[in-house]
């Protein structure tokens, strides 16, 4: 049997690390091999094993430089010794790579102990949003209205002076006119204090007939108590047509508060006075609580009041060239926080503002 020839360079050879002190290469390529093989074993991360690879295996590793220093070697040594290096790079490759795979199950085991999941536990609970009650009242007044063929009309929030009184057929000392029951931006700019200000802009442009609705919020320099708000949201809804009378009013009231307070809900009109309209009335509906009967929500009076109506003011049609004489029309304007308040007894108004879910929640 042939004994195998032992490598020895004659010419020194630079080594990383402290392997350049090794007597032979054969001697070098052991040694890498212990080396490596260890550093593998106690590799305990893909992290860590990916810094053994760099290492020694990597561009700059320690057998990559380990087989650029072939070239140094005499001629004849040149083939045992690359064959040797390219065995010692297969060898780690192998290690690195069942290292690798082992290291992999390890983290994927502890992976699925650190996420286990006791499917026993009982769920967790989200809670789910829902609309605000002033949000459901509105979307219901609208489908009442749409329903009896009014169109919905949109109006702005800041608005024109002469649309929100003067239009209006607002007399110049009528109380509120005040300056502190509106918020002023100019002279002539302020927060919409009703939304009846949108007749005019709908009378100024179309001719009747009209059957339109606007709903949305309205603003008054007031205190803010259980009754009344700086802000608050209304309805407002007129029709104008040949031979309109009291009496469409009063059918289209009550149908609307049958439908929105229940079908046995009866509505009472009683005089009163409002600018935009002649003869004007007071709007109220049987207490849904009592029936009628009396009870502490309607003080005993059986009536709870929503708003105020009327047949509109000839003068506020001659105003938009409308012929009086021809046209008759009825308007009325109604609290959209009125509503909830009378159909679930509620007794202070700021509770729909102040996003308390103990109080949302229950609708």
């Amino acid at each position: 049997m042939t004994t195998p020839t032992r490598i020895v360079s004659t010419q020194k050879v630079t080594m990383p690390g402290r392997l350049h002190e090794v007597g032979s290469l054969q001697e070098q390529i052991d040694a890498l091999r212990l080396e490596g093989e260890r550093m593998i074993s106690q590799a305990a991360s893909s992290s860590e094993l990916n810094d053994v690879e760099v290492r020694y295996l990597g561009r700059k590793g320690k057998v990559t430089e380990l087989l650029r220093n072939v070239g140094q070697l005499p001629s004849e040594q040149r083939p045992e010794f690359g064959q040797r290096a390219n065995e010692l790079r297969g060898s780690l490759q192998e290690r690195l790579a069942e290292k690798r795979r082992m290291i992999r199950i390890e983290e994927h085991d502890r992976r699925i102990r650190e996420e286990a999941v006791d499917v026993t536990l009982p769920g967790q609970l989200y809670r789910l949003g829902r609309r605000h009650l002033l949000s459901t009242t509105i979307e219901d007044v609208k489908r009442i209205f749409i329903g009896m063929g009014y169109e919905v009309a949109e109006s702005p929030e800041v608005e024109q002076y002469r649309y929100n009184f003067d239009a209006l057929n607002y007399p110049e000392d009528h109380p509120a006119m005040d300056e502190q029951m509106s918020f002023y931006i100019t002279d002539d700019i302020l927060l919409r204090t009703q939304t009846t200000a949108v007749q005019g802009r709908i009378f100024e442009n179309r001719e009747p007939p009209l059957r339109i609705m606007t709903i949305g919020r309205c603003f008054r320099y007031e205190a803010v108590d259980a009754t009344h708000s700086h802000t608050f949201h209304q309805v407002d809804c007129f029709a104008v047509d040949e031979g309109i009378s009291m009496a469409d009013l009063k059918g289209t009231l009550a149908r609307f508060a049958r439908e929105m307070f229940g079908p046995e809900t009866r509505v009472r009109f009683r005089p009163d006075f409002f600018p935009f309209v002649e003869p004007g009335a007071e709007v109220a509906v049987s207490c849904i609580m009592c029936r009628g009967g009396g009870c502490n929500l309607c003080k005993s009076s059986g009536w709870l009041e929503l708003g105020g109506a009327g047949m509109i003011h000839p003068s506020i049609l001659e105003r938009f060239g409308h012929d009086s004489e021809k046209y008759t029309g009825f308007a009325f304007g109604l609290g959209i926080e009125r509503m909830p308040m009378l159909k679930h007894a509620i007794d202070d108004l700021r509770l729909f503002l102040e996003n308390d879910l103990r109080f949302l929640g229950q609708f």
